[in-house]
């Protein structure tokens, strides 16, 4: 039996280097950063300009289908061989595989920075390796020992460029990231943006009827990173918004200790006692209400006609309607430095349930970016990307607390 490969295959690995390669990258992935639009670029959070730039600069090494690999009806063939120093024609047999991959295909043509003398031929057509062998007298075992042989081989050099790869996405997330973030601040630089933002909310005096563990504050908005000539949009504060949950987490407290007097409540008046709460800690500097509602549940501070600031509060009912709840919120909200919180009354005597629930059902919502770090075991933090514009985000925290019912007295 003789089996060879076809001539006229080409040679792969051997066009151009690796470190040339890793540098093109680096300048083409800095050349794109320097061409975003300025607006854009500014009103686009920064860890979604890095994940479309490493998206598109990074190293996509094939992976070869060998499962899905397949052969074409095996083709007879006269070719001329030498014999003795006399030419003959023999009578053979074509094999041609097709072995379908994943991945660029240009990277078959970088020789990794680990190599050896003798790198794999064949042909590249469209997402396919085409192996093409001839030979006479063949049988199965001999065949298949020898397209695996070559597959090995193209396999061991992608192995070999894979380090180069995973270590190149790691250097451009830190180089794209200091980038971006250096153009942000010199185009900010450049429109003199303002620094804060004339509305201002100052501590009220005199008592209060519970006394929450924070310290009286007041609360400053400030402008988001949005470039001229759009006006800033108002936004919370970290430090406010997080007093604002300690408050009202607070007040849950409060419930849990004296539950009697809560026992009937609906979530109107439920929320009328955080109004009081919230609105003993802060006073705006236009009315002395910072807190109000609107509709039937909402909590909110509005600021020049957008809400800075809202709460939902709602006694759970399922899935189904706290994925609603989410979705009524999201409607409100406007900019991505906006706040906002789901406080969840649960009378089910499985508590724990309801926890579990709430943890995995956020994780189905479309809007979802990210979880964030938990504030506590009954509360958890996400990072939401606005239904009409992912590139503006905002901050949700679901709050949930074990309400008294009749049924467990």
């Amino acid at each position: 039996m003789r089996l060879e490969d076809i001539e006229n295959t080409t040679q792969y690995f051997s066009r151009t280097n690796m470190f040339t390669v890793l540098q093109m990258q680096r300048e083409a992935a800095d050349s794109a950063i320097n061409d975003f639009n300025p607006d854009a670029l500014l009103n686009t959070p920064t860890d979604d300009l890095v994940r479309e730039i490493v998206d598109t600069y990074k190293l996509d090494i094939p992976v070869l289908l060998r499962e899905d690999a397949h052969m074409e009806e095996p083709r007879e063939i006269t070719f001329l061989k030498q014999d003795y120093g006399r030419t003959i024609h023999v009578q053979g047999t074509i094999l041609v595989l097709h072995v379908p991959y994943t991945g660029d295909g240009g990277m078959f043509w970088i020789q990794p920075t680990s190599y050896d003398s003798a790198p794999p031929s064949g042909n590249l057509n469209g997402q396919e390796i085409i192996l093409k062998m001839r030979g006479t007298n063949l049988n199965g075992e001999a065949v298949e020992k020898h397209f695996n042989s070559v597959l090995d081989d193209f396999e061991r050099y992608l192995n070999w460029q894979r380090p180069n790869a995973d270590n190149f996405v790691t250097e451009l997330k830190e180089r794209a990231r200091q980038a971006i973030e250096h153009r942000k601040g010199r185009l900010l630089a450049d429109r003199n943006m303002v620094a804060s933002l004339p509305f201002k909310i100052k501590a009220r005096g005199g008592p209060q009827t519970y006394v929450a563990p924070v310290t009286r504050k007041k609360i400053i908005t400030t402008p988001p990173a949005i470039p001229a000539p759009y006006e800033p949009e108002p936004a919370l504060d970290n430090n406010n918004y997080e007093a604002i949950l300690d408050i009202i987490q607070s007040m849950a407290l409060v419930m849990e200790r004296s539950p009697s007097a809560f026992l009937t409540m609906g979530e109107e008046n439920l929320r009328q006692h955080f109004l009081v709460q919230l609105n003993g800690h802060f006073e705006g500097a236009a009315s002395g209400e910072t807190f109000n509602y609107s509709g039937k549940t909402d909590i909110l501070i509005r600021v020049k006609d957008r809400n800075i600031f809202i709460a939902e509060c709602k006694f759970w009912s399922g899935e189904k309607a706290f994925l609603e709840t989410i979705d009524q919120l999201l409607g409100y909200l406007s900019w991505r430095d906006t706040k906002a919180a789901v406080i969840m009354f649960s009378r089910n005597r499985n508590f724990s349930g309801v926890l579990k629930i709430i943890q995995e059902s956020v994780l189905k919502h479309p809007h979802l970016k990210r979880t964030l770090p938990k504030r506590s075991e009954t509360s958890f933090r996400y990072l939401f990307g606005n239904p009409a514009d992912h590139n503006r985000e905002l901050q949700l925290t679901v709050m949930a607390f074990d309400i008294p019912s009749e049924a467990s007295q």
